[in-house]
C-alpha cells in the first residue's frame, strides 16, 4: 500500500457524493477533516456513522448528509433541532464495533498523533470501538482509511496486548493537521451535588476500584476522595475524567489492589482540560484499551471492590433508571452506563451508585425525579434488576435484596419532602 500525504481539502475529495463514512466517538473525531467535509456542498447521499461529535460542523446540516449516531451530545441535539437528519442508533458503547463491522463504511477517519520514528501513529485520547474497523478499512483495497495527525495530541499508553497504534503502511491517507484536543469544561457543583457526593463516600472503601461517569456529581465524588484522609484507589473507567486525574495528582491512586491490571489505571477514552492531556502524554500510569475489554461486565466485576458512580435523569419506584432521554427526546446515549451497573453487582464488595438531584425545575414548576411511574415516552436505560444504590441529596437507597414494596419505600424516602408522602402512598400499592 502506498500512503498518500494530502491536505484535508484534498483528502475529502476522495469521497464520492454518495458515500459512507465512519467516525469514532468524541476524541476520535478528526476536526480538520470534518471542517473540510463541511466546505463541500455537493453531497447527494452521504451517510455518516458517528457518536458524540465534539463541535458544530456544517456537514451535518447539509440536506444530502444523513447522520446515524450512537450517542448524542450538544452537537447532535443542535443539528437535530435545526432540521438536520440526525438519527439515533440505540446501542451501548460495546456494540458500536459490531454495528460498524456490519455497515462497513467505505471511508473510515480518525484523529491521531504524528507518526513516530518507526512509522506508528498513536490514537491518543480514544481507543474505543473503532480500532478493528480502522485496520479493516486500511487493509481493504475497496475502502479508505484516513488519519488526521496533529503534534498537539498526547501519545498515550495501552495494554500490551491491545495496542492503540497504527502503522502508516496500513493507512491510505495521512493528513498533517494542527488541531488541538477538544477541552471539556468542568461543571460547577451545586450544594445538592455536594450532599450527594458525601452520601456516596460511605460506599467507597479505602482500596476500592473506581469508575466515574461524566458530570458534576461524579467529579464531586472524585474530589472528595482526593481530600479524604487515606486511600489507595484503583481506576477502571470507561472515561478518564478531570476528577480521576485530580485523584491521581493527590497521590490517592495506587492501582495496587485491583487484582486485574494492577499498577495502571484503565480507560478507553479521555475528556478533560488541556493540562490533563499534557499529563497523559507518555504517561505509563494510565493505559487505554478497547471498549470490549474496559466495558465488559465480567472484566469489570473482576476488579476488587468496584464502585461505579453514574448520573441519571429519573428513577421510578420500581428502580427503573432513565439516563439518556427525556420523554422520548434523546439527550445522550446508553454508552457504558448499563455495563458498569451490571459489572458492579457480581461481587459482594461491589456497588453501583446511581446519583441524581431529587428535583428538576421545568418552566417554573418543580418536578420530582423519583416518580411512582415513569412519564409516557420514557426509555429505560437500566432495568430495575440491575439498579443497586440510588442516591439523592436526601440520602441513599440500597435496593439490593429488597422486595418490590421495600425498594419503592426506600426510594420514596430519599425523594424531596414535597413529594415524599405521595410517593410513600404509591409505594405501598406495589407488589400486592
Amino acid at each position: 500500500m502506498t500512503t498518500r500525504t494530502l491536505t484535508a481539502d484534498e483528502a475529502v475529495q476522495l469521497l464520492t457524493t454518495t458515500d459512507s463514512l465512519g467516525l469514532g466517538l468524541g476524541p476520535a473525531n478528526p476536526h480538520g477533516l470534518l471542517a473540510a467535509l463541511s466546505r463541500r456542498d455537493d453531497w447527494e447521499n452521504l451517510t455518516v456513522a458517528s457518536a458524540l461529535v465534539l463541535g458544530l460542523f456544517d456537514l451535518f446540516a447539509h440536506p444530502g448528509v444523513h447522520s446515524r449516531s450512537g450517542f448524542f451530545g450538544p452537537a447532535e441535539r443542535f443539528h437535530l433541532a435545526t432540521g438536520a437528519d440526525v438519527q439515533l442508533v440505540p446501542a451501548g458503547f460495546r456494540q458500536f464495533a459490531t454495528i460498524l463491522e456490519k455497515s462497513a463504511p467505505r471511508v473510515m477517519m480518525v484523529q491521531a498523533t504524528t507518526p513516530d520514528e518507526q512509522g506508528f501513529v498513536n490514537l491518543s485520547l480514544h481507543h474505543g470501538a473503532t480500532y478493528r474497523e480502522l485496520l479493516r478499512a486500511g487493509r481493504d483495497s475497496q475502502r479508505l482509511l484516513m488519519v488526521e495527525c496533529s503534534p498537539h495530541f498526547p501519545r498515550t499508553a495501552s495494554l500490551a496486548e491491545y495496542t492503540n497504534q497504527i502503522h502508516v503502511s496500513d493507512i491510505d491517507v495521512l493528513v498533517m493537521g494542527d488541531e488541538h484536543p477538544f477541552e471539556l469544561p468542568g461543571e460547577v457543583a451545586t450544594p445538592e451535588d455536594e450532599l450527594i457526593g458525601a452520601h456516596a463516600l460511605a460506599f467507597i472503601s479505602p482500596t476500592a476500584t473506581i469508575q466515574t461517569g461524566i458530570g458534576a456529581i461524579p467529579s464531586v465524588v472524585a474530589a472528595s476522595l482526593a481530600t479524604r484522609s487515606g486511600g489507595s484507589y484503583g481506576i477502571h473507567s470507561e472515561m478518564f475524567t478531570e476528577g480521576l486525574w485530580q485523584l491521581h495528582l493527590a497521590g490517592k491512586v495506587s492501582n495496587a489492589h485491583k487484582g486485574l491490571y494492577d499498577g495502571v489505571s484503565v480507560t478507553t477514552f479521555a475528556l478533560g482540560p488541556a493540562a490533563m492531556y499534557q499529563w497523559l502524554h507518555n504517561n505509563p500510569l494510565v493505559v487505554f484499551a478497547p471498549v470490549h475489554i474496559v466495558n465488559d461486565p465480567t472484566v469489570i466485576g473482576r476488579n476488587h471492590a468496584l464502585v461505579s458512580v453514574n448520573g441519571a435523569i429519573a428513577v421510578d419506584l420500581f428502580g427503573q433508571v432513565v439516563a439518556d432521554s427525556v420523554a422520548g427526546r434523546q439527550i445522550s446515549g446508553v454508552g457504558g452506563h448499563e455495563d458498569f451497573v451490571a459489572g458492579a453487582e457480581l461481587e459482594i464488595d461491589d456497588a453501583s451508585l446511581i446519583c441524581l438531584r431529587s428535583t428538576i425545575e421545568i418552566d417554573g414548576v418543580v418536578h420530582s425525579r423519583i416518580s411512582a411511574q415513569l412519564p409516557s415516552g420514557s426509555v429505560v436505560a437500566t432495568p430495575r434488576h440491575h439498579t443497586a444504590v440510588v442516591i439523592t441529596e436526601y440520602g441513599s437507597a440500597d435496593l439490593r435484596g429488597l422486595t418490590v414494596r421495600e425498594r419503592a419505600r426506600s426510594l420514596a424516602s430519599i425523594a424531596h419532602p414535597q413529594f415524599r408522602d405521595d410517593l410513600l402512598i404509591a409505594a405501598d400499592q406495589l407488589g400486592r
